[in-house]
């Protein structure tokens, strides 16, 4: 009747369900070894048909199924407000039940007091229906109950009968309120834990969408943002010497298609993995070196390449340091162009047993690599350089002074990455 009343929580659930069954079980057996003992040691009485009656109803009452509800939590909400049609239900007939059963119980103790240890599974559903104070109440009632039952068949006063039925009654109380505090401490822990689960996952997502962020934010200036730049000085270029030289003007805008070409081809790369178009045409980075210091080659810079392989080794570079060495190469010849000023630049590789260098040297106006306008804070090159080299364990300097140009290395650590 009361055992099939289980909460959200599966384990939770499947063990009331096994308590529940344990109990009904011991219900049915101790109700029936009192009608075995009262029809034994009573036969032929004018009582017993009343008594067979009233067991076989306790029976039947205490086996009708209840409908599953929180009745713990839900019946005083019910009483005081009923709310929606037949939110409470449930927990209202669960209690008619459970004040039918004792009824009935208390008519046929009075009755037999063989019946009186019924009482001990009636125990286990006052609580588990009740909240805590009227549960103790009603153990209480029926611990009265027995008392004077067993004080009836012993004829007179007995210590034991006086005792015992109060402390069964308190180890079983005791036993099973110990028992639901420790599963509300144990669903509160787990619920701790699936919001902490859950605030986890949320960080990870935040942590990642900020990384993926900072990474677009770098390839978007890599790529797209460096190659409008060059167009943009390319045409400007163009339109100073549209008049008085043509030829020349004409120079620069087909300087200027070459670079929207080659910007068009980072874009469609960007949109489907954001590998460099020169890497991803199968060249190895000695040769996207190469192709990178002639589309930077022109009038006002001369870009050479220089590349100290140790016997070949450049193409077997994993992709991850090839790719991030290109776009350093990338973003420094960029600055070179577009701040220093420099007639030349060169770019040393060098692949060592292991680490591989990346140096951009120029001949431009130089700076003070301390001041805050070289370390990076107005614009992204130089912050999206050292993270990049950062994230891949390697380490990026700087050497510059007024007039003397500047010379930027980056070295990268090869055996922990292969």
């Amino acid at each position: 009747m009361y055992g099939g009343g289980a909460e959200t929580d599966p384990a939770y659930g499947a063990d009331n369900r096994w308590l529940g069954a344990v109990m009904h079980v011991a219900f049915f057996l101790l109700l029936g070894g009192a009608l075995a003992r009262f029809l034994l040691r009573h036969p032929g009485e004018a009582r017993t048909p009343w008594i067979i009656a009233l067991s076989v109803v306790l029976a039947l009452l205490y086996a009708i199924p209840c409908p599953p509800a929180d009745t713990r939590t839900r019946w005083v909400p019910f009483l005081r407000d009923a709310g929606p049609a037949g939110a409470g239900r449930p927990a209202v007939l669960g209690l008619g039940r459970l004040a039918a059963v004792v009824a009935v119980w208390m008519v046929l103790v009075m009755l037999a007091p063989s019946f009186s240890w019924c009482a001990v599974p009636l125990f286990y559903t006052g609580l588990r229906l009740l909240p805590a104070r009227a549960a103790l109440v009603l153990v209480s009632v029926l611990t009265l109950f027995v008392v004077a039952a067993q004080l009836r068949l012993a004829g007179g006063f007995d210590p034991n009968f006086l005792l015992a039925p109060p402390a069964v009654a308190a180890i079983a109380t005791a036993v099973f309120l110990q028992m639901e505090r420790q599963t509300a401490r144990q669903r509160t822990l787990i619920g701790d834990l699936v919001r902490a689960r859950r605030d986890l996952a949320a960080s990870e997502r935040r942590a990642g969408t900020l990384a993926e962020r900072q990474r677009l934010s770098m390839e978007i200036h890599d790529t797209l943002a460096q190659g409008l730049s060059s167009q943009q000085m390319l045409l400007q270029a163009a339109d100073l010497v549209w008049d008085s030289d043509p030829a020349k003007a004409r120079t620069h805008v087909r300087a200027a298609r070459s670079v929207t070409e080659h910007n068009l081809t980072e874009a469609r790369r960007f949109v489907h993995d954001l590998a460099p178009a020169d890497l991803a045409r199968g060249d190895g980075l000695d040769e996207a070196l190469r192709a990178l210091a002639a589309r930077e080659s022109g009038d006002r810079l001369a870009v050479r390449v220089h590349v100290d392989d140790d016997g070949g080794r450049v193409p077997r570079l994993p992709e991850r340091v090839r790719s991030a060495l290109l776009r350093i190469a990338q973003g420094a010849l960029a600055n070179v162009r577009e701040h220093s000023g420099a007639r030349t630049a060169t770019v040393t590789l060098t692949v060592l047993e292991d680490q591989v260098v990346l140096d951009v040297a120029d001949d431009g106006r130089g700076f003070v690599p301390t001041e805050p306008a070289a370390s990076g804070v107005r614009g992204h090159g130089m912050p999206a350089m050292r993270v990049r080299a950062g994230q891949l364990g390697g380490t990026l300097t700087i050497e510059s002074a007024p007039g003397e140009g500047a010379v930027l290395s980056v070295a990268i650590p090869l055996e922990p990455l292969r």
